[in-house]
């Protein structure tokens, strides 16, 4: 089984965090290896009543691409 790596990662949390929040832009800060995990952290922009407010999000992904933990926070 081959192992992802750190660009694979960051495009399967942007592709991710792009439909989830249906946002274009964002912005991956890090990719960390945590044992088996890879956990990308980063920004986006959020719409919230007109006004745009930065969300920071952590995402870890296991070595086969899937996504096992997600969390969004605003800065």
């Amino acid at each position: 089984m081959r192992k992802i790596s750190d660009e694979d990662a960051r495009a399967i949390v942007s592709e991710f965090v792009r439909k989830k929040k249906n946002i274009e832009k964002v912005e991956i800060s890090t990719v960390t290896q945590k044992g088996e995990y890879l956990v990308v952290t980063g920004t986006c922009p959020i719409n919230i009543e007109g006004h745009t407010w930065a969300e920071k999000f952590e995402i870890v992904v296991d070595k086969r691409g899937k996504i096992k933990y997600t969390e969004f926070w605003l800065l």
